[in-house]
């Protein structure tokens, strides 16, 4: 019984010694703490299918400690260095767990599901919205939807400016907690369906410059999204290694929330945001990187994120004793 009673007690002081380290964290910390806790248990039930499972597991460790380390670093309030670290170190993080998921995702779940996405599209529309959008295809459409697509991870980091030169820190944080949630939230919906998209199912995937021809940019940012999917110019046979990425539509998801957020907080930035994002949502189809049934899943996912999310932002708020977040009080 004493040892019981003493196990419980040095229990309690362990607690309390680690409890001030996690209320440093932000509630983006928590979530981006709690992501990498699942991809590592994900590492660990697949070991045998994820070639490289030790590595990510110990790339998710360092992620996490230095996830810890800012906000630690950041708390003590010494250095404008770690603060600024703190709110920006989440863009590359973004940009890390996307490739993390390219070497975790097919080897997980094996089989695409392309098939479900297409037939979903016929039975709405009766025909493949892709192959429709082909007759009013034109070089100067190609290439200004091919500029808009190219904004995708631009928009975010507008709106987070516009907000941080505004100095209006409530609104930044719910908003880049809003985005990294959403991220991660599509970022689970590709495990469930995981699918490589119209370009290569629907179409040549190699006549796409001939299909679509632009006039200045078109081939060159093409080039930079097919590279950043795990495509380089050269790929022999790119079906068979592109990310899987295509349902829920990430860019209309996070395109939707950021627009959104824009509006809510009434910045001059939505007067960029709106337009060039009503744009690159349209592109997703036009440039044949999804059906239009994964905008549809992204339109449900942004409504999950924004719902969700303010839920969960202001538990944590409450836990860290501090005013809870709504939109109607930063005017």
């Amino acid at each position: 019984m004493e040892d019981l009673l003493k196990n419980k007690t040095d229990n309690i002081k362990s607690a309390g010694t680690f409890w001030p380290l996690i209320l440093t964290l932000n509630i983006t910390d928590l979530i981006v703490i709690a992501f990498y806790f699942f991809l590592t248990v994900l590492n660990l039930l697949f070991w045998n299918r994820i070639e490289q499972w030790y590595l990510l597991i110990v790339v998710n460790v360092i992620v996490t400690l230095f996830v810890f380390s800012a906000a630690s670093f950041d708390d003590k309030g010494k250095s404008k260095f770690w603060s600024i670290i703190h709110y920006w170190y989440l863009a590359p993080l973004i940009l890390l767990t996307f490739k993390e998921l390219y070497l975790m995702i097919k080897p997980i779940r094996i089989h695409d599901y392309d098939y479900i996405l297409i037939n979903a599209d016929r039975f709405i529309f009766g025909t493949d919205p892709t192959r429709v959008l082909l007759k009013i295809a034109n070089p100067f459409l190609t290439e200004l939807l091919q500029i808009a697509y190219g904004s995708f991870y631009i928009l975010p980091i507008v709106l987070g400016l516009n907000l941080y030169l505004l100095k209006r820190n409530t609104a930044l944080d719910f908003s880049l907690f809003a985005v990294v949630y959403g991220f991660f939230l599509s970022y689970i919906g590709y495990f469930f369906l995981p699918a490589i998209g119209p370009r290569f199912t629907l179409h040549n995937f190699y006549d796409i410059n001939n299909d679509l021809p632009g006039l200045f940019l078109t081939n060159f940012l093409r080039e930079i999204v097919n590279t950043g999917e795990s495509i380089p110019f050269g790929t022999p046979n790119p079906a068979s290694v592109v990310q899987r990425d295509v349902f829920p539509s990430g860019h209309t998801q996070m395109t939707l929330i950021t627009m959104y957020l824009a509006t809510r907080f009434n910045v001059k930035s939505k007067y960029f945001l709106l337009p060039t994002g009503s744009l690159l949502i349209f592109a997703t189809v036009y440039l044949r990187y999804h059906y239009v049934i994964d905008l549809l899943g992204g339109t449900v996912f942004m409504i999950i994120t924004m719902w969700s999310g303010k839920y969960i932002y202001n538990k944590w708020q409450k836990v860290k004793g501090k005013e809870l977040f709504s939109y109607d009080s930063l005017y």
